[in-house]
């Protein structure tokens, strides 16, 4: 399927500046896109005072934040390289925590292809699909801080 290059390319750049008036919060707590491609997708935060927990450590939902990001990108690029209109929503997530997350912390999906083949069986059926993708949480010194899977819902909408 040739891609539509008139269509806006996903950066880096042009989604932080997406989150700073789209999603205000995650913009605020540090939570910036490193790369996208279709396949993957990094995504990056810093722990500081504002996006802390009593604990001295990043707070969970920061990281959920930067988790879900990392996933919600790749599904918005695949929507748009489809040029169908497609609803997409997180039916489900579960998350595991191991360790504090301090210092920078990396959260990267690689489940781009997964996300590409569910939006192209619901164009060719027309009914919804979910995926499930995953996005771990890898601090400095390459050590999983968390890992977050999110059950993504995908419909075309006629």
């Amino acid at each position: 399927m040739p891609v539509n290059t008139d269509k806006m390319k996903f950066t880096p750049s042009k989604i932080n500046f997406f989150t700073l008036f789209k999603l205000p919060s995650a913009f605020f707590c540090g939570i910036r896109v490193k790369s996208i491609s279709e396949e993957d997708s990094l995504v990056m935060v810093k722990h500081k005072w504002i996006n802390q927990n009593p604990f001295r450590s990043m707070f969970w939902a920061v990281q959920g934040m930067a988790a879900e990001l990392s996933t919600g990108i790749l599904v918005m690029q695949a929507i748009d390289l489809s040029g169908k209109k497609v609803s997409m929503l997180v039916t489900n997530m579960n998350a595991t925590f191991t360790k504090k997350a301090t210092g920078k912390i990396q959260f990267k999906c690689n489940d781009g292809i997964a996300i590409k083949e569910a939006i192209q069986r619901s164009v060719e059926t027309g009914e919804g699909q979910t995926v499930l993708v995953t996005s771990e949480g890898i601090n400095e010194e390459g050590i999983s801080v968390s890992k977050f899977e999110f059950e993504w819902s995908l419909k075309v909408k006629s």
